[in-house]
């Protein structure tokens, strides 16, 4: 059984027929007939990060927990997608986040900052608060009697806004946030070093 409908639903199915229509459209024709529906599934999808009970919830152990004390860089490297809140058109690309964890501080489980990264860019986002937030989050998570000795965070993306529309330029934005040990130049170079061959 599906999910039930509700009125909030039939307004959004709504509007998009008139957006439809608004373009030169028919939304009653085979193709278009079910992409209000489609779209009401999708924008709960992509935009979960504003719902609360989807907030990962970050799981950290105690460094030195398991007999190993780690205090080098750690780093999590992945993809993400989001919208932008100025055209609602999407931007993606790739994340680098690299922490120093303090030796009596706390080591974040595997999935964890990958899990940040999906939830705070399943909303409106622009790309410098995107990294905000991320750093927030997972800084506050750290952040004991001992916090992290150095975070960073590298992201580079494609805006659609850009490439598909007004410029039309292809491209990508690079922003990159560092604190602690990352101030440190050749700390710094490391962790741009290490990551600059990786998707």
């Amino acid at each position: 059984m599906g999910k039930l409908e509700t009125l909030a639903d039939v307004r959004i199915k709504n509007h998009i027929k008139e957006i439809l229509m608004y373009i030169g459209e028919t939304p009653d024709r085979e193709g278009l007939k079910d992409t209000p529906d489609r779209i009401v599934l999708m924008l709960a999808e992509i935009f979960r990060g504003y719902s609360k009970s989807q907030k990962p919830k970050i799981t950290t152990f105690p460094n030195g927990a398991d007999g190993l004390t780690y205090s080098d860089i750690i780093i999590d490297s992945g993809k993400f997608y989001s919208m932008c809140e100025h055209h609602m058109m999407p931007f993606f690309g790739t994340y680098h986040f690299a922490y120093i964890p303090h030796p009596k501080g706390k080591i974040l489980g595997l999935s964890k900052i990958a899990r940040v990264v999906d939830f705070h860019a399943a909303r409106l986002q622009i790309q410098e608060r995107l990294i905000t937030d991320i750093v927030t989050d997972i800084r506050t998570a750290l952040d004991c009697n001992h916090k992290p000795l150095g975070i960073a965070i590298k992201i580079t993306a494609e805006h659609l806004c850009k490439s598909m529309r007004g410029v039309k330029k292809q491209g990508v934005m690079t922003n990159i946030y560092r604190e602690g040990a990352f101030e440190n130049k050749e700390i710094m170079n490391e962790f741009l070093e290490l990551t600059k061959d990786l998707q």
